[in-house]
């Protein structure tokens, strides 16, 4: 595997677009038991830009999703953000580097309110972290900020009740808050309008299209009109390999995409 090494690392090349890689992979695998879920991909994902991971199911979207942001060790390659090795870091770590993740499965505390969720993710980076308890003056520090958070997904009034009251769309906005918490430089979504009805996913594509302001945004969809409004550029797995990257008015119709999505021409259009 790569050095950690700072000073040994590559100078940024520029994306197809002309931009500044904010985060890179290069040639990177993930075996389970001789099985290849990610093989020998190369990624490079624009600095301020919203770049879509997609493919079939099986593809390896997960897995090098879980490569990216520490929850997997790669079998090989390195991910890079800017000049800090990645890979084999653990997910605390890469957080810490700037880099945070929402997950496809929400995990939050039922009884806990939403102000509150957010408060103990602005105390994690200090030390106070699950140390609450001892004092509830010790959040106070962060209730400013927690409630900007909440204004910012469109929180503001259920900030007090508790989060399991919430719809699904609502906890879905609540765990982005959790992550704009960490105040990351590249935040990383994971099937943000799974299980969405038509409005919560609308609701959805207009909050990340706000949130991503100031960030890098990569994002694991299968709704590919979610991919259609957001990303500025899309990255199609099959197999654990890239089958093709481009634009999306360049990929969408191209016949090995079709052919990826089992020929379904509602799959992608």
């Amino acid at each position: 595997m790569e050095s950690r090494r700072e000073h040994d690392a590559p100078s940024a090349s520029a994306t197809p677009g002309g931009s500044v890689p904010a985060l890179t992979a290069r040639g990177l695998v993930r075996e389970f038991r001789g099985f290849r879920a990610v093989d020998g991909v190369d990624l490079d994902v624009a600095e301020g830009g919203v770049h879509a991971l997609v493919g079939p199911n099986g593809a390896g979207k997960t897995t090098l999703f879980n490569l990216l942001t520490g929850f997997l060790k790669p079998t090989a390659g390195s991910v890079r953000l800017g000049g800090h090795e990645l890979a084999g870091r653990s997910p605390e770590a890469i957080a810490r580097l700037g880099v945070a993740r929402s997950f496809q499965i929400t995990s939050l505390f039922a009884e806990l309110t939403p102000r509150r969720h957010v408060e103990l993710a602005l105390a994690s980076p200090t030390g106070l972290g699950w140390r609450f308890w001892r004092s509830d003056r010790a959040l106070a520090r962060f209730a400013g900020r927690a409630g900007e958070l909440l204004d910012q997904v469109g929180l503001a009034g259920h900030g007090d009740v508790p989060a399991g009251s919430l719809s699904y769309g609502s906890k879905r906005a609540l765990e982005l808050a959790l992550a704009l918490a960490l105040n990351p430089q590249v935040l990383l979504l994971d099937e943000p309008t799974a299980g969405m009805g038509v409005e919560d996913v609308d609701r959805t594509i207009e909050l990340i299209g706000r949130i991503r302001t100031g960030r890098t945004v990569v994002l694991v969809e299968h709704n590919m009109n979610v991919v259609a409004s957001l990303a500025e550029r899309v990255t199609v797995l099959q197999h654990g390999k890239v089958l093709i990257e481009g634009p999306y008015a360049e990929i969408r119709h191209d016949p090995r995409v079709i052919t990826a999505y089992l020929g379904d021409s509602h799959a992608v259009r």
